[in-house]
């Protein structure tokens, strides 16, 4: 089965949200959202995240995007004023994710500090994964997650992903520490 394609100009709204492109004007945002040591700490973007590395990280989101490896939105409220990210990726051709079948996608996300606990990360992540499955055709989701992130555990049980018994992963700078949770068709999300 071939993996789907993301499609261009991506606009999903829906639970009090839209996901939205990121677009130049959004780089300050981006600088203030993602320069949070648990931004650093459990994701792979650089940190301090200043004006200068929010630059080239969407710069990198629009080659990756051109390239078709992943759609990277701005979660806003409102439509306008980003308060995150979500990111939805295709799994490569020899991650685990593919044993549950079907075409496999990745979801990321990251709430900015002054936006959490409001319930976006988990509105987020429903969202994109109802896209992922109804618009795209993903058959697997997967949430991968360091078990020191309890945050984004609580996430993934209220976005209807449950943990696997996939052997942790290792991804730049963490070793065999991020487990696998699997969406589950007819869950929350």
């Amino acid at each position: 089965m071939s993996s789907p394609r993301f499609g261009t100009h991506v606009t999903i709204s829906g639970l009090g949200l839209t996901l939205r492109e990121w677009t130049d004007d959004d780089i300050p945002a981006m600088a203030e959202l993602f320069d949070d040591p648990d931004v650093a700490r459990f994701t792979p973007l650089r940190s301090p995240f200043d004006l200068e590395a929010a630059r080239a990280y969407l710069d990198a989101a629009r080659r990756a995007r051109a390239e078709d490896r992943k759609i990277q939105l701005a979660v806003t409220s409102d439509g306008r004023t980003p308060q995150g990210e979500i990111l939805l990726f295709r799994c490569v051709a020899d991650d685990p994710a593919h044993r549950f079948g079907g075409p496999a996608a990745e979801l990321g996300y990251a709430i900015g500090l002054r936006h959490r606990r409001q319930g976006l990360a988990s509105r987020a992540v429903r969202l994109a994964a109802g896209y992922a499955r109804e618009t795209l055709g993903f058959s697997t989701l997967v949430l991968r997650i360091d078990p020191d992130n309890t945050g984004s555990e609580r996430v993934a049980t209220a976005s209807g992903f449950e943990l696997t018994e996939l052997a942790p992963l290792s991804r730049g700078a963490v070793r065999d520490r991020l487990r696998t949770w699997r969406h589950v068709a007819g869950g929350a999300g």
